[in-house]
């Protein structure tokens, strides 16, 4: 499964757009009906122990608000799968992310939401396939298991369509995970462009190697923003262009 990726990956345009919702509930009455012996669900409380905290040691834990704690244990390893940290920018768990997917379940209706329902359910259904594969819950499964179950919905083209609601689940998820790391200071100083810059002290004028690449002079800069400056304050210029010989 590719580790770190710069864009979501989308689904096959020959997917069927319908039916992609899990809900959270109707895996819990399959859970319900599913031999015992399948489902060793005793260790949510441990399993989520045993998982890194999603923020620095420093800072104190995040009050959720939708997730419960296995769940949000669950979301950070996700996360942490689709963004781990690198030589340029640290993971998605150390930016913050976890704790701004269940910030946004709450701003999106919460734990009754459709997006909660949604996200909540995909969860579930990991822990129901690492149970029945494994014995135990997601976050309990060693690295290469992990990785075996994710690359099973991380590629939608590859995918089984019986599990298409799980791919839908993924796609989501690592959507909120760019979304929130990308809008982290941590992610905005990973991206390639960062936009205007503050100018601390007015130099005259812009600086020489973007009035070249413009094929304009500075004088011929500033009377077009004067020019554009009176004509926004309702007054009429004769417009004429400076030749600056």
């Amino acid at each position: 499964m590719e580790t770190k990726t710069k864009r979501p990956s989308t689904p096959s345009p020959s997917a069927k757009p319908r039916n992609t919702r899990i809900a959270r509930r109707d895996l819990l009455k399959t859970m319900g009906l599913a031999p015992a012996a399948l489902l060793p669900l005793s260790a949510l409380t441990a399993s989520a122990a045993s998982v890194a905290s999603p923020t620095p040691a420093s800072s104190p834990a995040p009050r959720l608000k939708v997730l419960n704690p296995h769940e949000f244990a669950t979301v950070t390893v996700l996360s942490d799968w689709i963004l781990p940290a690198d030589e340029r920018s640290s993971s998605a768990s150390q930016a913050g992310v976890p704790a701004f997917i269940d910030d946004w379940l709450d701003f999106q209706g919460g734990r009754e939401g459709f997006l909660s329902d949604e996200l909540r359910g995909g969860l579930t259904w990991l822990d129901l396939e690492s149970n029945r594969l494994h014995g135990h819950d997601f976050i309990a499964c060693s690295r290469l298991q992990q990785q075996s179950l994710l690359d099973r919905i991380a590629w939608p083209d590859r995918a089984d369509p019986a599990e298409s609601h799980a791919v839908a689940f993924f796609s989501r998820l690592r959507d909120l995970v760019l979304g929130g790391f990308y809008s982290s200071p941590e992610g905005v100083k990973d991206l390639p462009y960062l936009g205007n810059k503050m100018i601390p002290v007015w130099t005259g004028g812009a600086p020489p190697e973007v009035l070249q690449k413009l094929g304009v002079t500075n004088e011929e800069a500033e009377y077009q923003k004067w020019f554009r400056r009176r004509q926004a304050e309702g007054h009429w210029v004769q417009q004429w262009y400076y030749q600056g010989k």
